[in-house]
């Protein structure tokens, strides 16, 4: 068995050691022009390709860490009957069909760990099923395959996502099951809905991944909008306060409510290496409504809300300094724009200066190499013909034709679980 992994995040840009994803499948099929809104999607994905080019991010990232697919993990644990009979019940009452947790049980766990993802079909025995137009008991999960917004590593802590839309709800159940009760994963999971001593949840608080970013081990950059509201940052808030003496930080950013292309933080920015960022000005920089926020918090109090210039101002306070890098380049605002609809600024760093990225998005790519990184493809370091460790500063990137069109980038399709630390 592998040995047993801690959680620890404490940055965005530390080597990465450990990370979870999520392979699509039938669920991304699952799904027709009609309920591709209610799925969150603008479009419908072709699977064939989409998983080309997943393979291509997994390819990459197997080089360089452990990595872990969702449903592995799901069936591990779902071989257990308490936890299977528990986390059954747990869903199925969530999504209001209780009855349907007993018939479940009598699926091998591979089986029904495929079927929580992918989707379980509805049988059609009475009048009601018949004429719904329903095709799912329990509907696919579309957005699986975006696994950072579920649960977030903070630290050695691991923060369960409060998804701001009920269809995926499940996502979160299913990732804190795991991390609960995996033989492989060692944590302490914090969960906003879940009340603590002196801690009630609020009804309105939603957390979601996308909108958290470990700067430093005290340093958080979160957004909020349509996914994270200010409770949800209230909740991370209140963990802090009760739990550490020590002065923390949290550098919230307001984001649009639309288009849909700004619904997470890290779709506008995204941490390189140690003094490098990726931003789409637009938002980060230029004048407008949408603030950017400083909570400071020592001694079990929060001691200072003051609202500051962009991020990079409230970083740079802080002792972390960042070039900013333009997603779109600098040279036209419609080509910036075009290129952070398909995620141009959603990098993954798996090493300090070493991203992976959407090649589709060129003039990005251009603008990073002009300030030293490297453009490696996918397909040259799976070949072992060109290695990320031979570059001081390096952009690998991946075809992104499909999966760009479900709403999300590299940083979208991993949860690290585990980096090396590193200083700030």
């Amino acid at each position: 068995m592998t040995e047993t992994i801690q959680t620890s995040v404490s940055s965005e840009i530390g080597r990465l050691e450990a990370v979870i994803l999520h392979r699509p499948g039938a669920e991304v099929e699952n799904m027709t022009p009609g309920n591709a809104e209610r799925a969150l999607y603008s479009d419908i994905l072709n699977l064939s390709v989409a998983t080309r080019e997943y393979d291509q991010l997994k390819g990459v990232l197997q080089k360089v860490s452990a990595t872990f697919e969702v449903a592995d993990l799901l069936a591990d644990i779902l071989k257990n009957e308490t936890i299977k009979e528990n986390l059954l019940h747990e869903i199925c009452c969530n999504e209001e069909i209780c009855q349907a947790a007993g018939t479940l049980m009598s699926l091998p766990a591979e089986t029904l760990a495929a079927q929580l993802i992918q989707g379980v079909p509805l049988v059609k025995d009475n009048l009601t099923k018949y004429m719904s137009d329903e095709r799912f008991l329990l509907r696919p999960l579309h957005n699986l395959f975006f696994t950072r917004d579920a649960a977030m590593s903070m630290n050695n802590h691991l923060l369960i996502g409060r998804m701001a839309n009920r269809v995926r709800e499940r996502e979160s159940l299913i990732m804190e099951a795991i991390f609960t009760h995996h033989p492989v994963l060692r944590t302490q999971t914090f969960n906003p809905l879940k009340p603590a001593p002196g801690f009630d949840p609020h009804p309105r608080a939603t957390l979601e991944g996308g909108d958290f970013q470990v700067a430093r081990h005290n340093v958080f950059v979160i957004g909020t909008g349509v996914r994270t509201s200010t409770q949800g940052i209230d909740f991370i808030l209140e963990k802090i306060r009760r739990t550490t003496n020590e002065p923390h930080h949290i550098i919230v950013q307001q984001l649009p409510s639309a288009p849909e292309s700004f619904i997470h933080l890290d779709m506008v920015f995204t941490f390189l290496d140690h003094d490098a960022c990726m931003v789409y000005e637009p938002i980060i920089f230029e004048i407008n409504r949408y603030r950017t926020i400083h909570l400071a918090v020592e001694n079990g109090r929060v001691c200072s809300i003051t609202d500051e210039p962009n991020i990079l101002v409230a970083l740079g306070k802080l002792g972390i300094a960042l070039r900013p890098i333009a997603c779109g380049g600098k040279k036209d605002a419609w080509t910036q724009e075009r290129e952070q609809w398909h995620s141009g600024a959603n990098f993954f760093a798996f090493a300090p200066g070493k991203v992976i990225g959407y090649e589709r998005n060129s003039h990005t790519i251009e603008e990073l190499n002009r300030y030293g990184f490297e453009v490696i493809t996918a397909e040259e370091v799976i070949a072992g013909q060109k290695s990320p460790d031979d570059y001081r500063r390096c952009v690998v990137t991946i075809a992104g034709s499909e999966l760009a069109r479900g709403g999300g980038g590299a940083r979208c399709m991993t949860m690290p679980v585990r980096r090396t630390e590193i200083n700030l």
